[in-house]
């Protein structure tokens, strides 16, 4: 017998008492988890867009003055990459911690990690004043957010799905998704601010260092908002009777591991448009185009506004056509999209305002549904662990050299570089859909 035959039909767990209604106070409504996987989602995003962000407009210039602002920039992409690379690590180092001290007790620490990783990146010396020593604690500190990033899964995006109406699964996966507009539009929204009122100088020299003292404050409220869900009782009975907990990653990858391969690619074409429209266009606006960066960010912003609405429409969509068809059309969708991004990217203003606008509808439509498209393929007692590990590595391929790649091929080769590898993501996507198709067939 398959895995996904052995999976019972997503439920509302019951009451403990049976002759009480489930509508009574112990009952962990779908509505109640929405809200921590917001809050919790929307902070860690910003976290992580007050680096892209900064990667642009401050670090190489902080950290790499030494170097062209081109390779600065990519310099400091390739440290962007490196909470990725680590964030599968995380994920393992949490997973123990859990299994010895608890699931409140991660939370903690991975929280904790990823605000002081981020505040200690706002206490750095330049390289004008510490050389060498301010890029090695740089990476450092990403190093740290990256492992705070992978210890900070909760499992109640997985709890979300299991205990939505299944005629709204759709809607309730895209609430997870909404902290990445939420949290880009915070972080933007506060460095534009910071950019139009100082001076280059004090912009460089301190303003830049506000929105990562910011991070901590949010991660703190985050924390709260998120440990007084997870440590209800009605919490921890949902968990144990749907079996999320830490399972043995050996018997996952043995029995399931094409699983997680699949799923680290069946949504592979929403993470790779994830960087390309959020971070990369603002690197390649402030080298190579004549527009403001301030005007730019304000575009930026109403993008971020797009995709945050059109999340919701994602989910109407996806409860009539199903979540895998509606991936599988994006896809198509994003890869047509790619053949117009050299021109609107090197077509001016206009071209540049049309390609965030347009990009960040798309991203809301796909990064909408792209959490967990194939986790009920997951036995439920590796359903926890499978979909962190999914996830980790969807986000390591996708989107971790995203910008890098796209920057430094364009600047080489021209924006066609772009075009490719927007088509190689929506290309796997349609490929691992095809995969997940075909073994569910045969089950």
């Amino acid at each position: 017998m398959t895995a996904s035959s052995t999976l019972p039909r997503p439920y509302a767990t019951a009451p403990a008492n049976p002759g009480r209604p489930a509508a009574e106070p112990d009952s962990l409504a779908p509505g109640d988890i929405a809200v921590g996987v917001v809050i919790g989602r929307a902070s860690e995003y910003f976290d992580f867009f007050v680096y892209g962000i900064a990667s642009v407009l401050v670090f190489p210039t902080v950290f790499f003055p030494h170097l062209p602002r081109l390779e600065g920039t990519l310099w400091a992409f390739a440290l962007f990459a490196l909470a990725f690379v680590v964030r599968p690590l995380g994920s393992l180092a949490s997973m123990a911690i859990q299994r010895r001290f608890g699931r409140g007790t991660k939370l903690t620490v991975a929280l904790f990690l990823l605000g002081s990783s981020t505040v200690g990146m706002a206490l750095l010396p330049s390289y004008a004043s510490a050389g060498a020593l301010a890029i090695a604690l740089l990476a450092l500190f990403r190093v740290g957010q990256g492992l705070a990033l992978g210890g900070s899964w909760d499992g109640l995006p997985s709890l979300l799905a299991l205990n939505a109406p299944e005629h709204k699964r759709g809607w309730y996966a895209m609430l997870g998704q909404l902290g990445a507009p939420l949290g880009f539009l915070v972080a933007c929204g506060l460095f534009a601010y910071l950019w139009s009122s100082l001076d280059a100088r004090d912009f460089l020299d301190w303003g830049w260092r506000y929105p990562f003292f910011a991070a901590f404050a949010i991660n703190v409220v985050a924390l709260f908002a998120r440990l007084r869900l997870v440590l209800t009782h009605e919490y921890e009975r949902e968990l144990d009777a749907h079996e999320l907990d830490p399972c043995d990653v050996g018997e996952l990858m043995h029995t399931q591991g094409r699983n997680v391969f699949i799923g680290a690619f069946a949504a592979l074409a929403s993470y790779a448009l994830f960087h390309i429209v959020t971070v990369f266009p603002l690197s390649w606006v402030s080298l190579y185009s004549d527009q403001a960066i301030g005007e730019f960010m304000a575009v930026e912003l109403v993008g971020a506004v797009l995709a945050a609405l059109a999340m919701p429409v994602s989910g109407l969509i996806a409860d009539r056509i199903g979540r895998r068809s509606l991936l599988g059309s994006l896809a198509v969708a994003i890869g047509v999209f790619s053949l117009f991004a050299p021109l609107l990217l090197g077509g001016g203003t206009l071209g540049q305002d049309l390609f965030i606008l347009v990009g960040f509808v798309l991203l809301g439509l796909s990064y909408g549904q792209s959490a967990g498209a194939v986790t009920s393929n997951f036995l439920p007692h590796l359903r926890y662990t499978g979909a962190a590990l999914t996830a980790d590595l969807a986000w390591l391929i996708g989107a971790a050299f995203a910008p890098l790649v796209a920057l430094g091929l364009s600047a080489h080769y021209g924006l066609w570089a772009v075009s490719l590898y927007l088509l190689s993501g929506a290309a796997c996507t349609l490929l691992a859909l095809r995969a997940n198709q075909r073994l569910q067939l045969k089950a």
